[in-house]
């Protein structure tokens, strides 16, 4: 159960990361609401991202090309 629970941990602190991220480009909960964190039967942790609309998708690529980067 333990293991469980520790994969559900970062299964869900990945899906809060995410989310956080979709907030801030600008996408709203309405998109990314069926964003689910999941835990397999072996217990690994995953998230559900769901079907993201294609230009929401672009962007999110377009962020992972061009990192912020901090001074």
């Amino acid at each position: 159960m333990q293991t469980w629970r520790d994969a559900w941990g970062r299964a869900d602190n990945a899906a809060q990361s995410i989310r956080a991220a979709l907030t801030t480009l600008g996408v709203p909960e309405s998109v990314w609401g069926s964003l689910r964190p999941i835990v397999t039967h072996a217990g690994g942790a995953y998230v559900d991202l769901g079907k993201l609309p294609a230009d929401v998708v672009e962007q999110i690529a377009e962020t992972l090309r061009h990192p912020v980067t901090s001074a």
